[in-house]
């Protein structure tokens, strides 16, 4: 536990150096813990050593922990994959959800938002790297779906996803959240003021092109473990 907790404190320095290093604004970049396939009592160690955002991508596991939870103040991020089948738990039970990529799934999770919870919180996934093995839309479809998500009640469309494909150079990091980045300005939308971009291993990249929210979950909870 002691491991983790110095490695909760070790991601915040590098987000807030980060910061200080693009000229980002102190405190402008959110830690959004990746917890899957990590037991309910590494998120307890880690949201009493201060963390908030929680990110799940399996919707049945995510459901356990936040049973076993349920006495703690946990803002719940749904970033997986979504079926039409799981629409429903997932607008019952989370917070946010970054992976929205299409106009149906949208209206679902408009449809199903229970009226006594506060509109939920959607990003648009974008596939920027154009991978056939990644969800989200292609960039030239974001301006349109924008427009048909902003319609919906009970959802509030808070900005943009995007894992890009993988690469050591710094550079080549930060291309496609740069292209990303603008391609979501020109948009002229105020209320696009969430970029969830940037991962364990290009971090620094993400926040030098303006990401706002970090996913990180090897860095500080160690490698997953599947089976």
């Amino acid at each position: 536990m002691t491991t983790l907790i110095h490695r909760l404190k070790t991601i915040h320095t590098q987000i807030r150096q980060a910061e200080i290093n693009y000229q980002r604004h102190t405190g402008s970049v959110l830690l959004l813990a990746v917890s899957k396939t990590k037991p309910a009592s590494l998120i307890a160690t880690t949201y009493q050593a201060g963390q908030r955002h929680f990110g799940e991508n399996y919707l049945q596991e995510a459901l356990s922990k936040q049973q076993a939870l349920g006495a703690f103040d946990i803002t719940w991020h749904f970033i997986g994959p979504i079926q039409s089948n799981k629409t429903k738990a997932i607008a019952s039970h989370f917070d946010w959800v970054h992976s929205v990529d299409n106009l149906k799934i949208a209206r679902r999770l408009s449809e199903q938002r229970p009226s006594y919870l506060a509109p939920l919180n959607i990003c648009l996934q974008v596939n920027i790297s154009d991978e056939a093995s990644k969800s989200g839309i292609s960039l030239s479809e974001l301006a349109e779906l924008c427009e048909q998500v902003t319609t919906l009640p009970n959802i509030k469309l808070r900005g943009i996803m995007a894992i890009p494909a993988p690469s050591d150079n710094f550079e080549q990091q930060c291309q496609p959240y740069k292209t990303l980045y603008q391609a979501v300005k020109n948009l002229n939308k105020p209320e696009l003021d969430t970029f969830s971009f940037g991962m364990s291993d290009d971090l620094n990249a993400a926040i030098a092109e303006g990401s706002t929210i970090v996913r990180i979950g090897t860095a500080l909870f160690g490698s997953r473990h599947y089976g």
